[in-house]
């Protein structure tokens, strides 16, 4: 197989995942929950893999004429923003007024972070909550809070966008990785168990997603307070 066929690859994987919004979509216009959310872990597992891919194979020497980068954006938005925004809205779970609050709020936020070029740190972490919101709607669907509850979490991770804190990327930030990576892995397990089990509230999966969200989100911050012992290659 040679270099251009592997990145062409490469870019048709990534391209799945508009293939997995789609499906994700068709089943949140039904009402289908569950099988939304599949689609959307599923989304997730081809997000978590085609960027490594893409850096082995060397897809910006090997096949330049897709940007994959942008691409990516493109899906990511789907994926991690509009979809789960509109399950929100529409499931039920955010009443009138609050519902249509929650989803101008992330979908505008989020639009303005995605294009923010100052979204990556040195060492390839986030800076600012990463409007990773398909992560936190399902934690949402598993433990089903008050809609008050709901509406600060949404304004509290929204307002977390424009501020300096830093969010680990699960493969690329490499300060804690052999512990970061397994939980992502933990994560999705999880959120892809309870979405099956139809998020049934006796579910032993939603402790084990909302433990590894509370490490995926706070993780990043602990390595603000806390110092590295050495640094760490780039």
């Amino acid at each position: 197989m040679t270099p251009r066929l592997r990145a062409l690859l490469v870019h048709l994987l990534t391209a799945t995942g508009a293939v997995f919004a789609m499906l994700a979509m068709l089943a949140a216009v039904e009402e289908k929950w569950s099988l939304m959310f599949l689609w959307l872990v599923a989304a997730f597992v081809v997000d978590g893999i085609d960027g490594p891919l893409a850096r082995k194979y060397k897809v910006k020497v090997h096949a330049p004429q897709i940007d994959g980068v942008l691409m990516d954006l493109i899906i990511d938005y789907l994926t991690y923003v509009f979809i789960p925004a509109y399950a929100l809205f529409a499931s039920g779970l955010l009443p009138g007024w609050t519902g249509w609050t929650a989803i101008i709020v992330i979908t505008f936020a989020s639009a303005l972070y995605f294009a923010d070029t100052r979204m990556k740190t040195k060492d390839n972490s986030f800076s600012g909550f990463p409007a990773c919101w398909n992560m936190v709607i399902i934690v949402l669907f598993a433990v089903k809070p008050d809609f008050w509850a709901i509406l600060i979490i949404v304004a509290l991770f929204a307002a977390a966008m424009f501020t300096p804190l830093k969010f680990v990327h699960p493969v690329r930030t490499l300060r804690w990785r052999p512990v970061t990576l397994p939980v992502a892995l933990a994560w999705t397990f999880f959120a892809g168990w309870a979405a099956w089990v139809d998020f049934h509230p006796a579910s032993w999966a939603h402790w084990g997603l909302v433990a590894t969200s509370l490490y995926l989100v706070l993780a990043g911050i602990a390595q603000q307070i806390v110092p590295a012992a050495r640094p760490l290659p780039q």
